[in-house]
């Protein structure tokens, strides 16, 4: 009876020790899968972003199949529901080795082709797998070129990922200081750039000498002031923050142009006036393809009365960006002719880049020269999804009219978008004058249009731009595109900011004063006088709150 006990468990033990092996020898069980991306039109190749998951919710990265293809995998995570996992690869066939079950495979290239999605089957057979990427608008045909101004993946992996999204211009922050009185040559991430520009191909290229100040610490202490960005350097910069007017200074010796990030940094409100920013990211590190996420970030600031929406965990996706475009409304009106950018932050974020993408117009063709002195001029649009070129009396945004008496604007508009359209509206100094609802859109081929043949009177010095949203197809997450702004300037008639804007941006800087006595040097804090100077005056000006 003893002997039969002790085989019973000797066969028990051998069937366990099977069973717990078993997963290990299913998953050694792999099938090759090779796919093929194909434009749908003319079955040419194309390089795009790639995501592959199992029925059971697995991510897996793909590699190129072509020893003169690549691929370059992303996969970073805040959350369990705010993630980018992916791989973009170059216009080559890629494989991946999967385990007999379904999976699917999303396609995504850029803004310009909508997206693919395909459900396959592996078993023990190879797969062999073609998708096709339909494209429903091609803005270089239209003399447009798509750009990110906050970039933080390695200048190597760049040219693939660029050409991935289609993205004509990147410029990546190869100079980062975290810590406040530090050279950015010393910043821990910092890498050497020069000023050479790097040619991917004859419409997408890297210029590679930016800086990026964002402070995390004074004299080795945790505290806060914010990031700005120097675009465009001829030379690295040896200049610590704070102070920052000598580093505009010497920003604008070199050519280069001055990005705010976001609007909400403890610093934002002081750089403006104090720096002269040129750019204001209206879409921003914040806005990702993935779900939103920083929804307590800087909440305090919300100002009463601005009617942002927020949930029960703070900031929605929808008022963090109304929040920046408020914001910037509020700047423009009082006379900080900020002109718009976008900015992604991939390489640290969970978001692909160019994601959020300004686009800028160029009618004679593409040159990075010509790029940058467009966004300067706020010749742009900045989109996360729809496409909204726009004229203004027959010229680009960021012109400037000047008239001697009243006046009217006439805007000439398509936007398109490859969702339904879910408004198009005119700002007018910040406020929407004008709402064109989406019963008037077409679908024409394979996207929807909205034609816009508006006049705008204008009565004193104004500036007008034009914005809209469209729906996704499913779920609430819609997408936004905004124009520059254009400046009408009447004689006599000058523009005045609201009280309610003026106040809140007084009161911002106000605090940012108390917060940083102690902290900061009596040179340091100068500068949060002058600018608090400016608002107070400006306050002074303006006109009371509806």
């Amino acid at each position: 009876m003893r002997m039969l006990n002790q085989r019973w468990t000797c066969l028990l033990f051998a069937q366990l020790c099977l069973l717990a092996n078993l997963p290990a020898a299913m998953a050694d069980e792999t099938t090759p899968v090779r796919f093929h991306v194909v434009d749908a039109d003319s079955n040419t190749p194309l390089p795009c972003r790639v995501y592959l998951r199992s029925a059971a919710g697995t991510d897996y990265h793909v590699k190129s199949a072509d020893s003169a293809g690549s691929a370059v995998t992303y996969d970073v995570k805040r959350s369990a529901e705010s993630f980018e996992k992916h791989t973009t690869v170059s216009a080559h066939p890629f494989t991946a080795n999967l385990p007999p079950g379904d999976y699917t495979v999303t396609v995504e290239r850029g803004k310009e082709y909508r997206l693919a999605k395909k459900t396959i089957t592996v078993g023990t057979a190879p797969v062999e797998e073609t998708i096709r990427l339909e494209r429903w608008v091609n803005m270089a045909e239209r003399g447009w070129y798509s750009g990110d101004t906050h970039v933080h993946r390695t200048v190597a992996e760049l040219p693939n990922v660029m050409l991935a999204e289609d993205l004509n211009v990147a410029l990546p922050l190869s100079y980062w200081v975290r810590d406040a009185y530090t050279p950015p040559a010393q910043g821990d991430k910092s890498v050497p750039a020069k000023a050479e520009l790097i040619r991917v191909d004859a419409t997408h290229v890297i210029w590679p000498l930016n800086t990026e100040y964002e402070l995390f610490s004074v004299n080795g202490k945790r505290h806060t002031l914010g990031a700005v960005f120097v675009l465009n350097q001829k030379q690295p910069l040896r200049l610590a923050a704070p102070p920052v007017a000598p580093i505009a200074a010497e920003a604008r010796r070199q050519g280069a142009l001055l990005d705010l990030d976001k609007h909400s940094w403890p610093w934002s409100m002081m750089l403006v006036p104090v720096m002269d920013v040129d750019l204001f990211e209206l879409s921003n590190n914040h806005i990702w393809r993935t779900q939103f996420f920083f929804k307590q970030w800087t909440i305090e600031q919300l100002p009463p009365g601005w009617e942002i929406e927020t949930d029960g965990d703070g900031f929605t996706e929808r008022g963090w960006t109304d929040f920046g475009l408020k914001t910037y409304y509020a700047l423009l009106n009082c006379g900080f002719n900020m002109r718009p950018t976008a900015g992604t932050a991939s390489g640290v974020h969970p978001v692909p880049l160019g994601f959020g993408r300004v686009y800028v117009h160029l009618p004679d063709g593409f040159s990075y020269d010509k790029w940058m002195a467009g966004l300067d001029a706020g010749q742009s649009f900045v989109t996360t999804g729809p496409m909204l070129p726009a004229t203004f009396n027959g010229k680009p945004a960021g012109t400037t009219f000047v008239h001697d008496a009243p006046t009217s604007v006439r805007i000439e508009a398509t936007v398109l978008s490859d969702t339904p359209l879910e408004s198009v509206e005119i700002i007018k100094n910040g406020e929407i004058i004008r709402t064109i609802a989406p019963t008037a859109q077409t679908v024409i081929g394979n996207h929807h249009e909205q034609v816009i043949n508006e006049t705008i009177p204008v009565e004193g010095t104004s500036w007008i731009a034009v914005r809209c949203f469209s729906r996704p197809l499913t779920g609430d997450r819609r997408r936004f595109a905004h124009t520059a702004p254009v400046h009408i300037t009447i004689k006599d008639r000058p523009l005045h900011p609201r009280q309610f804007e003026t106040q809140f941006l007084t009161n911002l800087v106000k605090q940012e004063l108390v917060r940083n006595r102690g902290v900061l040097s009596d040179d340091e804090l100068a500068e949060y006088e002058r600018a608090l100077q400016v608002y107070r005056k400006l306050h002074a000006t303006a006109i009371p709150s509806q």
